[in-house]
Order: structure tokens, then sequence, then C-alpha cells
């Protein structure tokens, strides 16, 4: 099956809001083996959405679009369905009866009919039940094409999409397997990996796809594969997954997309029975922001000083006055302070440490823009490295971040190994 994603919403078109629900549905489409043809933002106009739906017919076997079904003037798709389908809004019984129950049993509210409304659905649509929310999902077939509407609203998208939408397409159609296996590598830019990886990359077979999704600091490689047969499918990226491990295995950490640095880090830490602290200077907290992203850190991390300022470092990192004036608040030797006694002051076994100069002027160092030192404190010793990070600031903060945990999971895989 082909397939388009609809978004409508001027909201989304001025920038208001980010178009979430276009990336769920397309992942949730393509577990299934539905090919995604494009995405679209349109406004809540009533020709623009006609004139998408005219030229979709028959290109594509699938068409979902997202919002325009809420009960205000400005919410168009239901009417605009109508017009296309030929047909006419009847009253479902079964979705007033939820809407109803919904109001006045969960929000103890007398209905109105505005709330009646929302059970107003084109007679020829199947209703896709929305538990969570007012707004059916409609299921409308025309020739070819399948169109199915969905509310706007993301949670009560995602449920119809999970309970509703992919039960019926995967009992409904036959479709092809498309599988999906990401390596995350760290540590090396895109070309450098590419060219390591040219010989390996033309040794796969035509029903195998190499992608390379690179983002500050980090590199994902994403193989692709499309086939009638799953287990051939599998065993084919199997495969090639072993023999790319083999030529890049110094830059790996991880094999599924969902595998960031820092979850393998903290499965790691909680493995050790370890736990971290940072001090932060450039990167503002940001590496805490990582860490902390994961489910359980507080099981590791013990927690951070942003040292933004000078007199932070001094006064509560208790970082020499004299070190400073001698070396750079932008140093090997500050950042080397930082994490020793982060480490210290936090108790705990591991501390990362970030002072530099992310621009875009210089501040309080004289340090080039893009100058970044990174020290890391171990139960054993203290590693310092400096970088030149460039430009712009967000760059440099974002590779900061990420390089600090790359050299910490470098070091705990060392201890493993």
């Amino acid at each position: 099956m082909k397939a388009t994603i609809i978004t409508i919403g001027d909201e989304i078109l001025i920038g208001q809001i980010v178009d979430t629900n276009s990336g769920f549905i397309a992942k949730s489409l393509d577990k299934i083996g539905v090919e995604i043809h494009e995405m679209i933002s349109i406004s809540d106009n009533k020709k623009h959405i006609l004139d998408t739906f005219a030229k979709l017919q028959n290109t594509v076997d699938l068409v979902i679009i997202t919002g325009g079904l809420g009960p205000t003037k400005d919410d168009v798709t239901k009417k605009t369905f109508c017009d296309y389908f030929g047909d006419t809004l009847v009253v479902d019984e079964v979705v007033l009866a939820h809407v109803t129950q919904l109001i006045e049993g969960y929000f103890k509210k007398k209905i109105t009919q505005i709330n009646k409304d929302q059970a107003l659905v084109p007679s020829k649509c199947t209703v896709l039940h929305n538990q969570v929310g007012t707004a059916p999902g409609m299921w409308v077939k025309k020739e070819n094409t399948v169109f199915v509407s969905l509310p706007g609203v993301p949670f009560e998208m995602k449920y119809l999409v999970e309970n509703e939408v992919v039960p019926k397409l995967v009992k409904e159609y036959e479709r092809p397997y498309i599988l999906h296996k990401t390596i995350l590598t760290y540590g090396q830019g895109e070309s450098l990996v590419a060219e390591r990886l040219e010989e390996w990359e033309n040794s796969l077979p035509e029903f195998l796809k190499l992608a390379y999704l690179p983002s500050p600091g980090k590199l994902r490689l994403r193989i692709s594969g499309r086939g009638t047969e799953k287990e051939k499918l599998e065993q084919a990226i199997t495969e090639y997954v072993n023999s790319l491990d083999a030529v890049i295995h110094d830059i790996i950490v991880g094999f599924e997309e969902d595998e960031t640095i820092e979850v393998i880090l903290g499965r790691l830490l909680k493995e050790k029975k370890a736990t971290l602290a940072t001090a932060e200077s450039c990167t503002g907290g940001k590496i805490a922001e990582l860490i902390t992203s994961v489910s359980g850190a507080s099981n590791y991390f013990k927690g951070s000083v942003v040292s933004y300022a000078t007199d932070v470092k001094i006064n509560v990192l208790g970082i020499s006055e004299k070190l400073i004036e001698k070396h750079s608040v932008v140093s090997a030797e500050v950042a080397k302070a930082m994490a020793l006694n982060v480490k210290t002051l936090l108790k705990s076994d591991y501390a990362i440490a970030t002072t530099g100069n992310a621009g875009p002027a210089k501040g309080e160092a004289d340090a080039d823009v893009g100058t970044v030192y990174i020290a890391l404190a171990t139960p054993n010793g203290v590693l310092v490295e400096g970088f030149d990070f460039g430009q712009p600031r967000e760059k440099v903060i974002d590779r900061a971040s990420v390089k600090g945990l790359e050299i910490l999971l470098k070091e705990i895989s060392k201890k493993e190994q």
C-alpha cells in the first residue's frame, strides 16, 4: 500500500504548533508494511481540502487526515467529507451515547448542542470509535482510495491509529514486509563513516538500503529491507548488520533506534552499580537533561552543578582563583578541577565537566568561539580533552553534550571488556 498523510490546520502552517502527528502515523504504518508516499500540511479551507483530495484520488491507496474534527466553526473536515463523497451528516447513536457519558458522567456538565454535534458523521463512513475523546474517526473508500479522518489531538489520534486504523488495515489488506535496523554510532562524522563503508555498502543486495541519519555528535545508520518473506528478510538484515559491525565496531554503541547513548549509559551504570555527577559550564545543564530524560536515572545520577559564571565555579565547586587566573576559565586545568571537585561534592563514582566558549561572543575567556574542554573523573583518575566544535552556538552545546557522554561510554565500555 502507498499512503499520504495530511495534517489540517492553520496553526501548523504559521508555526504556532509543531506537527508530531505525521511522524507517529508514519512510523505506525511503516511497521505494517505501508509505504509513505508523502506528508502534506494544508489550511482549514474547504476548497484547499477538496482540491487535495481530488489530487490524491486513485494515486495512493490510503489517505490519512488529522485535524478539523472539533465542534467549532473553523473545524470543517466532516462537512468537507460530505461534499467530496456526495454525502450527508447523520447522528451516530453509539457516538452520541459515548459523548453524553463523557460530558455528563465524567466532566459532570450538561451536554450542549455543540457536544451533540460531535456525533454527526457522514452516512457512508465507517465510524472509528474514539474511546478517549468526543470526535470519532471516519473511514470512507472511494474508488481505489481509502480516506481516513482522525482528530488532531495527539493522544486521541494515537488511540485511534493503534486501536482502530492499524488493526483494520492489517485485517483487510495484504502488505509487504518493511523491516528496519538502526545502528547508533558516535565519534565520527557522516563523510568519514561513508568512506569506511563504501565497499560494504556496494555489496548490499537491491532489497536492502542504507540511510545515513546524522545529528550533532552522533550518526545513525538505518538498514531497511522490503520483501514478501519476513524470515528471509530478517535473516538478510541480521547478516549484513553483523558484517557492518565488523567494519566499524569501534564507533558502534547500540543497535536499536530507541537505544540512545543516554539509555545505554544508564544501563551500564546500573549494571556496575556506579553513580554519575556533572559540572557544566558552556553546556548549561544539557548533559544533565539528557541523562534525566531516561526513566530510572535517579538510580545512578547524583545531580549537577551548572557553574555558568566564574564565581559559581569558585564558590560552589571550590575551584582555585589562582588556577583560573593562571590558565583561564576555559582550559583543561579548570575542566579537570571541575570534574574532580563535583565528584567529591556529590560523592559519585564518575563525573563529567565541561567548560568552553559556545559563543557568539568570547565572554569571560579569550578562547576562540567553539573551544570546549571536557573532563571525566573516574574512580582511577581524570581524563581531559580539548575540542573545536566551530559554530553556531547551538551546535557547540549539542556536540559538547554528546561528546561528554561518549567519553564516559568509552571509559565504562573499556572497563566492561
